[in-house]
């Protein structure tokens, strides 16, 4: 297919063969990267739910310098969300109870595809839904749309269906949706995994045995904040997912344990902000990175950081295929003898 503080390769796993060395001179390493037969120019993209439909960031940044966009969640109806306040900024991070507004699936394919599919870059579409139905109907829809290259199941959602669990927070809803997901998928299904859960290699597992063809990890974490002036919420909804600096360590740790749990590629996200940030789920075991939060106030990071991860290889010698999970070898037992 063609194509802290205030929040101011291409082997499908990525762990391919080591490649010869070269000298830092004049060493040219790959950073490309192949997820589920998608070949992306460079391991960054953008998360979704901060990159709007990617358009709203075309006169900020080169959009087609991106290794990949993936839009705000599309469910199968236009959604309002919910109503203000919806955001607020914690001391390194970010609540957002933004409820997943969107122009549904039908007006994607007109209104907002057709700018996509202009672009170089890789188009991911984020989707969700409050029924195993409705995850299939919003597939089904956008299956006829030409340009987007993979989807990402959202499975934070309550299924209403089952009263109000959370799709991701249960290993056998989770299979669910995505068997059914992936059986209805005119294209590769990555599967984003909600870090609200004991054990989230327990859901990696269940996505992998559904058939997932990679995964992401992790979305927003459930936090909430509280005026204690106005001895009221600060979000609308109560409750709102923390993203930003503040998640990192923990999303690192998950990717982390996901890499030793399953065998389809990761997609890392949380809190990242550079190329460092980046390198660090990277070497835990993501083949790719989504940059989120840090959109909104540097629309350029995800630039800055594909350039930091190029400049990172070219320094070591090293392809990016020979970094990803690297931290698993270096740190196992017989590694410390």
């Amino acid at each position: 297919m063609a194509k802290g503080k205030s929040i101011k390769s291409t082997v499908d796993r990525g762990r391919g063969p080591a490649m010869p060395g070269a000298t830092n001179g004049g060493f040219d390493p790959k950073t490309d990267v192949t997820i589920a037969g998608v070949h992306f120019q460079n391991p960054v993209m953008t998360a979704s739910g901060t990159f709007g439909y990617g358009q709203e960031y075309a006169h900020l940044i080169d959009l087609n310098q991106l290794g990949g966009i993936c839009v705000k969640g599309i469910s199968a109806e236009p959604m309002s969300g919910n109503p203000s306040p919806r955001i607020y900024e914690t001391e390194s991070g970010m609540l957002n109870a933004i409820g997943l507004q969107n122009v549904g699936a039908k007006k994607f394919l007109t209104e907002k595809l057709p700018f996509l599919r202009s672009l170089k870059t890789r188009c991911i579409v984020n989707v969700f839904g409050y029924s195993t139905e409705d995850y299939v109907r919003c597939i089904e829809i956008l299956n006829a749309g030409d340009g987007i290259d993979a989807y990402e199941l959202n499975i934070s959602c309550p299924n209403t269906r089952c009263g109000g669990m959370v799709y991701g927070n249960d290993p056998r809803l989770t299979e669910e949706v995505v068997a059914a997901s992936k059986k209805a998928a005119r294209f590769p299904v990555i599967v984003k995994l909600s870090p609200n859960v004991t054990d989230i290699t327990a859901t990696a597992r269940a996505s992998e045995a559904a058939g997932a063809d990679a995964l992401s990890l992790v979305n927003t974490f459930v936090g909430m904040a509280i005026d204690v002036e106005a001895q009221a919420p600060r979000i609308s909804n109560l409750t709102a997912g923390l993203s930003g600096p503040a998640i990192k360590p923990v999303a690192v740790r998950m990717v982390y344990q996901t890499y030793q749990a399953v065998k389809i590629p990761i997609i890392g996200i949380g809190g990242i902000a550079s190329a460092e940030d980046a390198l660090e789920f990277i070497l835990a075991g993501a083949c790719a990175v989504q940059v989120g939060t840090a959109n909104f106030y540097a629309p350029e990071t995800p630039l800055r950081v594909a350039e930091g991860i190029r400049e990172y290889c070219r320094r070591k010698s090293l392809h990016l295929s020979q970094l990803v999970g690297k931290i698993h070898i270096s740190s196992a037992p017989e590694a410390a003898k």
